[in-house]
């Protein structure tokens, strides 16, 4: 490994270390309720509405909760896929309601069974993670599950990050494997910074009242 790689694997663990710290410090009722307005945020996106099939995940720990969305992507009659590790990598998977799930090693659940969907086959990606920043860099659990998946989707196919807003920086660690996301979505905004190879600045939509007056200062 040479000196710029073992750098570069620190500091992520470093971020990665320091806002977990902060994400697993939130009330359940907190997560409840921004997990809520990440939902209605991330539906109302226009990537969202000419999306026919869409892969999601199984939250866990202290991620967004991803319950009530895929219940929603259901009742609007998209067809949902959910990641299922094989071989060392994540594959979509198509998942309806009630379809047995197995549990993770890490603690999510995946589908036991259901078609191999291939990335093309994908219109959007809902992608998870630890951190980001404001130019789509993200740092996962380090796995490289969503960077070689996101590699392999089709060219306009969209990569939408879900994150509370205390898991946006102003910058985090990035290599040349890394893929970046479209649109980051949290309680309070949605953050575009272009295209996965774009700008490293972005452009911001921001809510016209806060969602919840009881955020912590």
């Amino acid at each position: 490994m040479s000196d710029a790689s073992g750098r570069l694997k620190r500091d992520k663990r470093a971020a990665r270390r320091t806002v977990l710290a902060v994400r697993d410090g939130l009330s359940e009722q907190e997560r409840v309720a921004r997990s809520a307005a990440i939902t209605d945020r991330l539906l109302a996106l226009p990537e969202v509405a000419g999306a026919r099939t869409v892969m999601a995940f199984w939250s866990f720990g202290s991620e967004v909760d991803t319950m009530g969305l895929i219940d929603r992507l259901f009742a609007d009659e998209r067809t949902v896929a959910l990641p299922r590790i094989e071989a060392g990598d994540v594959v979509p998977v198509a998942y309806r309601r009630g379809d047995a799930v197995t549990a993770t090693t890490f603690g999510a659940m995946e589908p036991a069974s259901g078609a191999v969907l291939g990335p093309e086959e994908l219109d959007l990606v809902v992608v998870p993670g630890v951190v980001f920043d404001r130019a789509g860099n993200r740092v996962g659990y380090g796995a490289g599950y969503y960077d070689r998946l996101l590699a392999r989707v089709r060219p306009g196919a969209h990569a939408v990050a879900i994150a509370f807003g205390l898991q946006v920086l102003e910058r985090v660690p990035s290599g040349g494997t890394d893929r970046r996301v479209h649109v980051i979505v949290t309680e309070d905004e949605v953050i575009r910074p272009g295209s996965s190879e774009g700008p490293r600045s972005g452009e911001v939509e921001r809510p016209v009242k806060p969602w919840d007056d009881a955020r912590p200062r």
